[in-house]
This record gives C-alpha cells, sequence and structure tokens, in this order.
C-alpha cells in the first residue's frame, strides 16, 4: 500500500499544468534562444499554478519548453 502511494504521489509530481494544459509543444518552445535573439516569454498562468501546485515539478515544464510561450 505505501508503495502504490508513493509511486502515485511521484506520478504526481512528475506532472506539470504547462505539460498537462498547454499543449503541443513546438520547437521554438524547445530550442534555446542563440545570442542576440529575443528571450522566450514564459506562461504567466502556467508559472504561478505550477508554484501554487506542483512547486517540484516546475523544473519539467522548463526542461520541456511547456512553460513557454508558443511563437504567434
Amino acid at each position: 500500500m505505501k508503495k502504490t502511494i508513493a509511486i502515485g504521489f511521484a506520478a504526481l509530481m512528475m506532472t506539470s499544468c504547462a505539460t498537462v494544459f498547454g499543449g503541443k509543444v513546438t520547437e521554438q518552445q524547445k530550442t534555446k534562444p542563440a545570442a542576440g535573439e529575443p528571450q522566450r516569454q514564459v506562461r504567466i498562468g502556467a508559472l504561478i499554478a505550477d508554484i501554487v501546485l506542483f512547486a517540484p515539478s516546475l523544473i519539467v515544464d522548463f526542461a520541456t519548453g511547456a512553460i513557454y510561450k508558443p511563437a504567434q
């Protein structure tokens, strides 16, 4: 029982708001801007939701690029 709870808790912590609800991550969101290129904008709503609900999984959104706004 404890193992099941631990696995469930770990799975919950590995999800994040922008990754789950943000839609498909574009190539522009994944690619780090080169020197001289404009920086990517962060989705403020997803950032706040990650901090409030899934604080440790904020790393997942930044690693996948899902936290960044897609190109217009």
